[in-house]
Parts: structure tokens; sequence; C-alpha cells
């Protein structure tokens, strides 16, 4: 049975509310156990931990995982874990914890990921081939590895490519002989030679080495996104499922883990299958959360689990939260600095430029896969016809399996975009037609039934990399009509027309539907902290304030050789963070720059513009006319600001569902986006203000009104959970 069946009555523990710690080698799991007392106290039922396998050292996240065999040391193990379960039972709280069933981290000293470093060493014999998503007929069998700074022959005459043996404190590469570049480490084929010309023992090896530029033609397996560090797992086979995760199946059985969200399951080859295969071996009623992006009207899969971790729920909200009244002035003021005016181009345009500049290999197993399946058609326009596809789908995936029925509801976005490549580009229409007729029914392809499956499959997969980079990462750096609407699973287009039939509209099929849901404001991933969100929408119902700020912020850009647009973002990020160090908004502004890649970019940085940019946040940051206008709008705004961020946290709380509060959130918290947001938070300070005010101590302060509305709510919630029951 689905978990939208399950009731809170029948879980051992009831979950009325989780909040989120992020965890690393700074914040343990110890630290973690420190915060029990006060988290339970402030009304929570679970504690929602980041990834807790050993990842990276270092590691800031925990998605970069190296071995599913071990709890990450750098957290204090499975020991510390077992400490911090048994404090959190003590006061009656429980564990939710981050899968990341997708990838792996193929990072330098490979020999930390065993499986990995098995395949490298074997090939596509190993024992292991088949937990990575490679494609093995491409490149001749052999793993493409485009790691080199420079071309392969430039860096055999530069003399850094050297053949050696393990050292001891190398682990499963030690005394093994092995091939050094910089901090790269890779095993040398068993059957091979080890000794001798060195262009000659390369020829030998099961991976090939090629220059980072040469990404698009050699790197031949899966990613997660853009990123060669992080290479796919198969999850969707029984054998990679069951070693990836027994031991937090068995940490569950055990009853230290009582929940799990799972990390982008869009990534999956069979995300229903993989959560049914989870539900399974999970106790009954497990509740297992989802992060799924679900686009407009677009609703949750009948999948095994208990429903999204709440993008959609935060969606809802802050759009029924805009003001009607200062619409006409937010989009005049973005018109008036020369922006796209249109969000639609804007998306257009930005999907374009990432499959162009970062999802070429990709596009390129894609391209392969289709003119073997499709040999009688041209295979330039199979490439352009699967370019438009991707383009033209706006969700994040439609869902087929290779020989099951098709659920036409779960494809009509794929026949949508069918009929978009059919209005734009007609010279496609009969190859685009063709392309989709397999993407739905692979078995009816004309030519190799396996490359067909395997389109099938893959462009199932692209194309939430293609949403993501194009969209999240790209126009919602680009686009700031109200930048308090460019958020993860959000439309900025429905600022424009704004109201509540949505909110109740999403609400009603919440509690019909997925009643343990969780709803969420902020995470790790959103570009702006729910507080932040509050302030600008606010200010946005002030149309001569931000008609105002928006002129000054335009003649500041002039005088400065600053684009209006990129302006824009700026004082509207000053005027919802609000008091910030030059460092950090530095550090936000060069990663909004670049990931906007108009100006500048990561591949392409340019240190002049950057430059100018971060100078007119610092002038403003230091006051002048335009910092003062912001200060003096907030200010006046104070009232709506108020009433705004504690609506938004009240009704949150109080949504169907289970609302989860991300660190930091159950006061006042004004950051920006990753790794902003990921900084640590002062829990002995939450702690002694809300021991404060449960004393009467006075309110002095807004974040002294947000911590009482979270812990009288969520405390309203875990003592009274049939208040909140939607069956």
């Amino acid at each position: 049975a689905t978990m939208s069946r399950v009731t809170l009555s029948t879980l051992h523990r009831p979950f009325t509310g989780t909040y989120r710690l992020q965890l690393h080698a700074g914040f343990t799991f110890d630290d973690a156990r420190a915060t029990v007392p006060y988290l339970a106290g402030l009304g929570v039922s679970h504690l929602y931990l980041a990834p807790v396998l050993t990842a990276v050292a270092g590691s800031a996240h925990g998605y970069d995982v190296l071995d599913h065999t071990t709890i990450n040391p750098e957290l204090g193990g499975r020991p510390a874990l077992e400490r911090l379960a048994e404090t959190c039972h003590r006061h009656d709280l429980g564990i939710v914890v981050d899968i990341v069933p997708n990838h792996m981290a193929l990072v330098s000293q490979q020999w930390r990921n065993a499986p990995l470093w098995e395949v490298l060493r074997d090939g596509r014999e190993s024992a292991h081939a088949h937990w990575f998503d490679v494609d093995w007929n491409h490149l001749g069998g052999r793993f493409g590895l485009p790691i080199l700074g420079g071309s392969l022959a430039g860096e055999l005459a530069a003399g850094s490519l050297q053949l050696d043996v393990g050292r001891p404190d190398e682990g499963r590469a030690a005394g093994q002989p092995v091939l050094r570049y910089y901090d790269h480490v890779l095993p040398l084929s068993p059957e091979g030679p080890s000794q001798g010309d060195l262009a000659d023992v390369l020829a030998a090896q099961h991976w090939l080495l090629a220059s980072h530029t040469e990404a698009a033609q050699v790197l031949n397996y899966r990613r997660f996104f853009e990123v060669d560090q992080l290479v796919a797992i198969r999850v969707e086979l029984a054998d990679v499922f069951d070693a990836s995760h027994a031991l937090l199946l068995e940490l569950h059985h055990a009853g230290i883990i009582d929940g799990f969200r799972v990390d982008h399951p869009d990534g999956l080859a069979d995300p229903e299958g993989y959560l049914q295969r989870l539900a399974d071996n999970c106790r009954p009623g497990t509740p297992i959360w989802v992060e799924k992006i679900l686009e407009g009207t677009e609703r949750l899969p009948d999948w095994a689990c208990a429903g999204t971790t709440g993008y959609d729920a935060a969606a809802a909200l802050d759009t029924a939260l805009v003001g009607p009244a200062g619409v006409d002035a937010v989009t005049a003021a973005w018109v008036a600095t020369g922006g796209e005016p249109s969000l639609e181009a804007s998306v257009e345009a930005s999907k374009r430029q990432v499959l162009d500049q970062l999802l070429q290999p990709e596009l390129n197993r894609l391209h392969r896969a289709a003119i073997a399946a499709l040999p009688d058609q041209s295979p330039d326009q199979v490439r352009q016809a699967l370019t438009e596809l991707l383009v033209d789908l706006h969700v994040y995936r439609a869902y087929v399996q290779p020989g099951r029925p098709v659920q036409n509801e779960l494809v009509a976005p794929l026949n949508e975009a069918l009929e978009g490549v059919r209005r734009h580009r007609p010279d496609l229409t009969v190859t685009a037609s063709a392309l989709v007729e397999i993407l739905l029914r692979p078995e009816s392809a004309p030519g190799d039934q396996d490359a067909a499956a395997d389109l099938c499959v893959r462009f199932q997969q692209t194309t939430g990399p293609v949403m993501a980079k194009g969209i999240e990462d790209t126009t919602f750096y680009r686009w700031h009509r109200l930048t308090a609407l460019n958020e993860v699973g959000f439309d900025p287009i429905s600022g424009e027309q704004p109201g509540v039939d949505d909110l109740h509209s999403w609400a009603t099929h919440q509690a019909e539907r997925w009643p343990l849901g969780m709803t969420g404001l902020s995470t790790h991933d959103t570009k702006r902290s729910e507080d932040v969100r509050a302030r600008l929408i606010a200010l946005a119902g002030d149309a001569d304030a931000w008609t105002r700020l928006s002129e000054l912020a335009a003649a500041a850009a002039r005088r400065l050789d600053v684009d209006a647009p990129t302006a824009h973002l700026v004082w509207q990020t000053l005027a919802g963070v609000g008091r910030i160090s030059p460092e950090r908004l530095d550090a936000y502004l060069t990663k909004a720059l670049r990931e906007s890649k108009q100006h500048t970019s990561w591949l392409a940085p340019d240190d002049d513009y950057e430059q100018r940019v971060l100078a007119l946040g610092r002038e403003i940051l230091a006051g002048g006319e335009l910092g003062d206008a912001i200060a003096r709008a907030v200010r006046d705004n104070r009232s709506p600001i108020r009433t705004i961020t504690l609506a938004q946290k009240l009704v949150q709380l109080t949504l169907p569902g289970v609302p989860d509060t991300y660190q930091g959130a159950c006061q006042l918290n004004l950051t920006l986006v990753d790794p902003d947001n990921r900084s640590d938070v002062d829990f002995a300070a939450h702690q002694a203000r809300l021991a404060r005010l449960d004393a009467g101590g006075a309110i002095e302060s807004l974040d002294d009104e947000v911590i009482l509305v979270t812990a009288r709510t969520l405390r309203l919630r875990r003592e009274r959970p049939e208040l909140f029951a939607t069956d």
C-alpha cells in the first residue's frame, strides 16, 4: 500500500514535525546530539539528517558517497549515530535520514571508491561493472576519464603521468601498480603491461585518459547533472540496490532510523520501481519522502511514498502571499531594466545554452542510441529533434518503462513537447514523431531494440538535468522580475496573477492524497531562505518604494558600468537579506553571476565584470543614496514584513502534511543560496531565546515572534495530532 493510506496512528512515533540538520566534520552526530533537548522542547517529532554514509573527506553535504557499507567516520561513525538515536529516543524523538541512490563520488584517489576501483582496473568484465551507468559500446569498451589539464600527448611530454606502486596508506591501491597524475591514482590492468613505454601502458588500460576539454566526446558514464565527479549507479538492479542499501535498512530495522528522504528520484531509471522496492524492504508504515520537483499543475505520481519534501507547498504558499497592489509596478520595473520580458523565452534560451555548453556528453549518448534505433533517419535531424524535445519538455520527466503499459497522464508532457516541435520546427515533425514513438514504445523501433530501450530510459534521466540546469541554475539567475519567486519548484510568472486559489487546490489534494507529505519553506537547496523571500514579497506590495529602488539601482548601474538587469538582482538581494558581511555578499554575487552564464561563467570567468558588480554591492552595503533608500523602504514596510513572515510560518506549520523546519529557520533566518544557507547555527542562543520566552520574558523582536509561533504550533501538533488529521 502507498504511504498516502497510512495514518499517523499506525506509526511508532507520530510524524508531526521534522527538523533538518546539515551534517559535516564540523557538525557531527555528537553535535546533533547536543541539540536534542532544545529540539524536543521546540516541539519537533523527528530529526531529519543529511546523508550519513561515508562521503568524500571534508564533504560539506554528504551527497558525494564513497562507501555504502560504513557510516561516515567524519561524523563519528556508527557508534556516534547510535548515541544520537539513543538520546533522541529518551526525548521521544525519531530520526529521518537522507538517501542518495542516484550516484557515487568519482574523485582523485580513486581507490577510495571500492566498486569503481575494481571497474577501472578490470573493465567491463569486472564483477561491479554493472553497478555504474556506462555506455561501454562507446570508446571500445573503455571507461572515459577526461581529467587531464591538457592533451594526453602534452601531459606525456610534460612528464606529469607517472607509473608507480600504491603506498601503504592508499588502501586497496597499496602494493598495486598504479598511474599517478597529480592527486589522481588509477589502477593498472592486471593483464596489461605495467612498465615499459608509457603510451603503450596507457593504451592497454580499461580506462581512457583525455583532456577535460574533450569531455563531450570522451565522457561515457552518466553523471549527476553536469558534475564529472559524481558517477551514476544502477539501483534498478536488485543486487546493486541490496548492496547500496543494506546498512541503512539494517539501521532502520534496528530502530535507529524511522524514515527516509530520497534524493533526486527522477535521476533513477525506474523511480516507481525503486520506491516500491525500498518500501517493501522497510517496516510497514515507514514514511519515505521524495525530492520531486513538480511544475505548474503537475501532481506526484502514485508512488509508494509519503509525498514530496515540500517544494510544492512552498510554491503554493508564497505565491498566495504576493499582494496584487504592486504587481504592475514590479513588472514595469523589470521591463525598464531591458532584461528579457518573457520568462518562457529566457527558459528556452537557458536550456539551449546548457545543452550546448554543459550537457553535450548526455546529448551525445542519446544521439548515439537514437541513430541506432532509427537507422533510416538523418543523424543531423535526429540530433536537432532530440534537442528540441529536451527544450520543449516543461516538466522534470515523463515516466515510461520499456515493456510496461503507458500511463497517459504521465506521458502527456512528452506529447505536449512534440506538439511544440511541430509548431516551431515543422521541418523536424517526422523525425521528432519517430523519436517520441520510440520514447513511448521502444519495442516499436525499426532499428536496434536495445538502443531503443536505452534511449527511452536515458532520455528520461536527461530531462531533469536540462530543467534543473536550465531553469534553477541559469534562468533564475538572470530573470529578476521578483526574485522571491525564483525558487526551486516555483513558477515566477504566477506572481503576475496572485491569489489563493492554487494554495487551496494544492492543500485539498495534499489532504486527500498525501496527508504525510512534507511542507517546507527553506531547504539546503533554496536560493533564498523563507524570511528573505517574505521581506521581498512585502516590499513588492509597496509600488512606490519598489519603483524608486529600481530607478536608483539603474542609475548606480550606469555609473559603475553594470548592466541594469544585474543591478536589479543586487538591490533585491540586499533588500531581502538585510545585514550581511561583505564577504558573504561577494560570495553570493559571484556565484549568481557565474550561474547566469551571460557576462561571466564558471567556464570562462570575467573578473573585470565581476568586480564591477561586487563594487555595486559593496557601495549599497556601505550606505549612500540607494543603500539608505533600501533601509528606509524596509523600515516603512516593517508591518507588512512582520505580517508576511509570521503568516508564512504559521500557515506552513498548519497546512496538511508534516512541516519541516530547516536548521536555524525556527527563528528569523536571513540567508542566501548554498553555501550561505548551510552555515553553522548557534543552537545555544536559540535555546536560550526559547527558554526566556517560555519563562514569560517579553517579546522584543521578530526573532522572538517567529520562534514562539514555531514552538507553540509544533508543540500543539505533537501533543494533539488529532487536531491536524486530514482523514
